[in-house]
């Protein structure tokens, strides 16, 4: 549920950039006028649909969407879109499948909804790009996922694939916008275009800080879709929402992120999974927790077996020994004191890393850092530069305060 005090005036009454490129978004509105305002009033761009069914009508629709796609009274925007005689045509599902379920990297095949009879075609796998035959029947693309601000969560990655089957084929997509709730936050290493992969599409730092809509108009707007192809981009946004607002989400955005705070943190232990560290796979406190059978001198222990998100984890039936960070203040920067302490309390360093870290990382340079004992203070230091440059390119595309 939606549950915080807004800590900051919304200021926000209209859209202050338009960019030159085939994109629309429809006026940013707010509705209450007093100083502070309650996080509960926000409503996402699947709410706002008296903006977005007059686009609809007599169009044969597609729809990316999983089971955060949801309005704020729970109704999944499919079976509302059907309510309204929309002519749904096809569901695209993302990593974790339409109902949300699949564990990560878990190959989805494609199928139909049980619900609705409607086809299902997973985005995940060896078809993350929409083909041109699955496109030939669809007037407009919906896009409706809720993000979670990290560079490495996969669902801007299928973003960025959607965005250019549709420039390739002509297809307008329609983003309904939602909050990122860990909006307040640009931090981290800017990725690296040798270490571009699925979990790492764009040069741009672990958390950025943006909505998915205003990401997509970054993406369009920079021209880094294949060939610098642009798609013509209709973006609806959130109403009484700013990037302070603290915001919790409507359903779970993945399997292993439970809660707020595994989303607060889910960046900065992320960063394990390119390690020999669990980070909680396995229990009811994913990402907010973390060890290995291999660090000592800890009060804490955990056991991973197999649940709900991961049928197989790390560690399965091993003790771990680690952290427990379920009551931690929240964070309002990527944190690296967890992921070095780690690494020196390791018995064998030379088993610490894996080959996915630099993926993760989006440079090569976050590991040699680590394994030449230079502080957090020093490593954050040299981001500084390109984190800055980021967010000057980055005010372009904003479209809220």
């Amino acid at each position: 549920m939606i549950k915080f005090i807004a800590k900051s005036t919304l200021i926000v009454t209209s859209l202050f950039y338009t960019p030159s490129f085939a994109t629309t978004i429809l006026p940013v509105t707010t509705t209450n006028n007093t100083k502070e305002i309650n996080a509960s009033v926000i409503k996402t761009g699947a709410d706002n649909y008296e903006k977005y069914l007059p686009l609809l009508k007599d169009k044969k629709v597609g729809i990316v969407t999983n089971q955060t796609g949801i309005l704020s009274d729970k109704t999944h925007v499919v079976d509302f879109l059907i309510e309204k005689k929309i002519n749904l045509q096809t569901i695209f599902a993302p990593e974790h499948g339409f109902r949300g379920t699949a564990d990560a990297g878990e190959h989805i095949v494609d199928g139909k909804d049980p619900k609705t009879g409607l086809s299902i075609i997973s985005l995940y796998g060896d078809n993350k790009k929409p083909k041109a035959a699955q496109l030939a029947e669809i007037d407009i693309m919906i896009f409706d996922l809720q993000d979670v601000g990290a560079r490495f969560y996969t669902y801007i990655s299928s973003l960025h694939y959607v965005m250019e089957a549709c420039a390739e084929n002509n297809v307008p997509l329609l983003i309904l916008d939602r909050p990122n709730p860990n909006g307040s936050i640009v931090d981290g290493p800017l990725l690296e275009k040798e270490f571009t992969s699925f979990v790492g599409m764009h040069p741009i730092p672990l958390l950025h800080g943006m909505t998915i809509g205003e990401y997509a108009q970054m993406v369009n707007g920079e021209k880094w879709l294949k060939d610098g192809a642009q798609c013509k981009l209709t973006v609806i946004p959130c109403t009484d929402y700013n990037r302070k607002m603290e915001y919790s989400l409507l359903a779970k955005p993945s399997p292993n992120l439970p809660n707020d705070q595994s989303i607060n943190l889910y960046a900065s232990l992320c960063l394990f999974e390119g390690t020999n560290v669990s980070m909680g796979r396995g229990t009811e406190t994913q990402f907010q927790i973390y060890g290995s059978p291999f660090l000592k001198n800890t009060t804490f222990s955990f056991t991973p077996k197999p649940n709900f998100g991961a049928k197989d984890p790390l560690y399965n039936g091993k003790e771990c020994f680690g952290e427990d960070l379920t009551k931690y203040p929240k964070l309002k920067q990527l944190e690296l004191k967890w992921l070095i302490k780690a690494y020196q309390n390791t018995s064998d360093k030379t088993k610490f890393f894996n080959a996915f870290f630099t993926k993760l990382a989006g440079t090569k340079k976050l590991q040699q850092q680590i394994e030449s004992g230079v502080s957090e203070t020093e490593i954050r230091k040299t981001w500084q530069k390109d984190l800055e440059a980021f967010k000057k390119m980055r005010t372009k595309y904003l479209i809220y305060k």
